[in-house]
């Protein structure tokens, strides 16, 4: 089968499109055929070497964390698939990836894929879906009537928050560039703030019970949003290079984000997108074998919103 592999860390250059021997599923996993995998900006870093301390992969390494694909065969004991099911997933980081024909991917982790979008897209929604459903609820323990600011909402994963909140019942605040604004409002947003005109701290007016961060900015603004969070709320950090910041004198928590596979949580998106109430956005379609161009464009920023890799013959 044809997989994208690096051998090893460095640069979008160690990227290859190779011939690998095809996988065979052990007692508990599933062989996926790939319909899609996608980019997700982590990978970046896992290629590069700098996230060996918290996600060690073994070389070489097969990228692609998000899977949409066909079950093609089965492993010893597992249950509830059957090979031709049409399944989703977020595959273990540390683990060989979907940028392949073929994936191995542990049963737990795979929930049947929603009916209502094409398959490859929806390898759009896994990773980026989940963490901001645990952002929100897991960790945010967001309810109706509260209030949120989600800073950097102009990202996959904003795009979802914002989305998520606003069908949570909560009253939303995004951060957005120009070129975003437009949907981030489409998605629910109550209030939008052109973050690079105005400065998001004066622009909220009340402070919020839920304040998301999903944008790389400076510490100082990070330590900021503590401000913004009523006595009692939360600030929940996917940047994760830098501490969420805490107040304890007004019990205001700070959560590291670090988001994790969740098949029944997963279940619960896709039924959400299969029901209307939950869109998944695709800002690029191009084949399996341009992943290499799409990590040296990220590279340089040129990326924006969700990329999906197509896999040929899927």
């Amino acid at each position: 089968m044809k997989a994208v592999r690096f051998h090893e860390f460095g640069g979008p250059e160690v990227l290859r499109h190779e011939d690998v021997e095809q996988p065979v599923p052990a007692a508990g996993e599933v062989l996926v055929r790939v319909t899609a995998t996608t980019f997700n900006p982590v990978e970046g870093n896992i290629r590069l070497g700098v996230m060996q301390g918290p996600i060690p992969v073994e070389l070489p390494h097969t990228p692609g964390l998000d899977v949409a694909g066909t079950v093609d065969a089965l492993g010893e004991g597992v249950e509830g698939l059957a090979v031709g099911d049409e399944v989703v997933g977020f595959l273990p980081m540390t683990k060989p990836g979907a940028a392949a024909e073929y994936v191995l991917a542990p049963a737990a982790v795979l929930t049947p894929a929603p009916k209502g979008i094409p398959l490859a897209d929806a390898a759009a929604l896994p990773l980026v879906g989940l963490t901001a459903y645990q952002a929100l609820f897991d960790h945010g323990r967001l309810k109706a009537g509260q209030r949120v600011l989600v800073n950097g909402a102009g990202g996959p994963v904003g795009g979802y928050a914002v989305q998520l909140a606003k069908q949570a019942g909560a009253h939303v605040i995004a951060t957005a560039g120009p070129r975003s604004a437009e949907a981030v409002k489409t998605a629910g947003a109550d209030e939008v703030v052109d973050h690079t005109t105005t400065d998001v701290l004066s622009a909220v007016t009340e402070q919020v019970d839920l304040a998301l961060n999903l944008a790389p900015v400076a510490p100082e603004v990070l330590a900021g949003l503590v401000t913004a969070v009523r006595p009692g709320g939360t600030v929940v950090n996917t940047t994760i290079w830098m501490p969420a910041p805490t107040d304890e004198d007004r019990d205001v928590r700070g959560v590291n984000l670090y988001v994790r596979s969740d098949a029944e949580q997963l279940a619960e998106l896709v039924a959400l997108v299969d029901s209307g109430d939950l869109r998944v956005d695709v800002a690029r379609r191009v084949p399996l074998a341009e992943l290499p161009a799409i990590h040296a464009q990220a590279a340089s920023g040129a990326v924006h919103g969700k990329v999906v890799f197509l896999v040929p013959g899927a």
